[in-house]
């Protein structure tokens, strides 16, 4: 059963309606809320000084700027919204085509302006599905599945480049003039004779597995841009451009009455928020086996579910919630140590390596594991209700 301090959307008090537009990840510093979305018991938005179930006094995270509860309708608040973030997509998509261009030399902006293309991009594809019923569905339907393979692929380039910096750095640090304390419990003797076998392995070993990581993560970012730029030029995304350019001016709203009711939005953003608790919940306790990969999937889902929140927060209180940026990160943190991971071992399956690169790879392969297990501690520590819930 869910409990009063566990509720993570507001249900908004009257007061100034801020600018749809904004959708900012982090929302401004000493936002209010009111009630909860899920009823009428006073939650964790509740003002600085009150309390509340599961809440003492000053404890409370802030929730985002309310709303007048009258205007939470598809026309008066969902249908700007995916205005705004259509025209931030027109714009980003303007600034993509501007900085790559032959004469431009600003790599930099280009990607800045591919992050933004997909943040726009996910935000709608998020509001589309949390909010389907209030729109037209075989509309939002079409379109979500168009931008979720446009984010994807735009995606790969940067996962890939993050994923070797990471992988690399790391390999220096294990290489270093001494191996990680955290690695077990050991006699002192055999601790120091095991140090020293490994150093010497590591030393021999990590500079060739960094350089075999860097052909193969190279080579993918390289087929991955290659792809991305196909993907932009493709008929398939000129098809996705002109679909939000229409959403920039128009929302096809569900037939009839459906979408103008306020209850029409508050409905679809407690089941998101509900989705999100029940995973959270169901998470592996903290004592579980450590390098047990099959929990990897529980995590990822509590990721999307808290992402789709997250949009369903800003959509009705026109921020995001400031008490679930620092979970967030850490489930971030968490799936790219895991996919780290998972490419140390592919690459310690490479045929025909020697075994001072395998060794190291290995290594390395554990050491990105240990980073999933802090960044499941780091969620758990940040998560901002009393208590989560395991699974029966």
């Amino acid at each position: 059963m869910r409990r009063p301090d566990q509720q993570t959307t507001t249900r908004p008090t009257t007061g100034p309606a801020p600018e749809t537009g904004a959708a900012a990840d982090t929302p401004a510093a000493g936002a209010t809320g009111a009630e909860s979305l899920s009823g009428g018991t006073p939650g964790p938005g509740l003002p600085p000084g009150a309390t509340g179930p599961g809440h003492p006094a000053g404890t409370g995270p802030a929730a985002a700027p309310g709303r007048p509860a009258g205007d939470l309708s598809t026309e008066a608040v969902l249908a700007p919204y995916l205005r705004a973030q259509a025209a931030d997509f027109l714009r980003s998509l303007r600034l993509h085509h501007e900085h790559s261009a032959p004469a431009d030399s600003g790599g930099h902006d280009a990607a800045a302006a591919t992050r933004a293309l997909r943040r726009a991009a996910r935000r709608i594809s998020g509001s589309l599905h949390t909010f389907r019923a209030a729109l037209d569905p075989l509309w939002a339907d079409q379109l979500r599945t168009e931008l979720t393979w446009l984010t994807g692929v735009l995606a790969r380039e940067h996962a890939y480049a993050n994923r070797l910096t990471r992988l690399v750095e790391a390999l220096h640090q294990l290489s270093g003039p001494a191996l990680p304390a955290a690695r077990g419990t050991r006699a002192a003797g055999e601790g120091a004779a095991s140090d020293a076998q490994g150093r010497a392995a590591l030393g021999v070993g990590a500079a060739r597995a960094g350089a075999l990581l860097e052909r193969r993560l190279t080579l993918a970012r390289t087929r991955s841009h290659s792809a991305a730029l196909q993907a932009l030029g493709s008929s398939r995304f000129h098809a996705v451009a002109d679909a939000v350019a229409l959403l920039a001016s128009d929302v096809p709203l569900a037939p009839g009455p459906a979408g103008r009711d306020s209850e029409e939005l508050l409905e679809p953003a407690e089941r998101a928020e509900q989705r999100l608790l029940a995973a959270v919940a169901a998470l592996p306790p903290e004592d579980s086996e450590p390098y047990n990969e099959a929990q990897d999937a529980a995590w990822h889902q509590a990721r999307l579910l808290l992402r789709l929140h997250r949009y369903a927060h800003e959509v009705v209180l026109g921020a995001a919630d400031p008490a679930l940026a620092a979970p967030g990160h850490a489930l971030d943190l968490h799936r790219d140590a895991v996919e780290a991971a998972g490419a140390a071992a592919a690459a310690a399956r490479t045929p025909r390596i020697a075994p001072a690169t395998a060794y190291a790879l290995g290594v390395l392969h554990a050491d990105q594991r240990h980073e999933v297990e802090a960044a499941r501690a780091v969620f758990r520590e940040s998560w901002p209700y009393a208590t989560v819930l395991t699974a029966p």
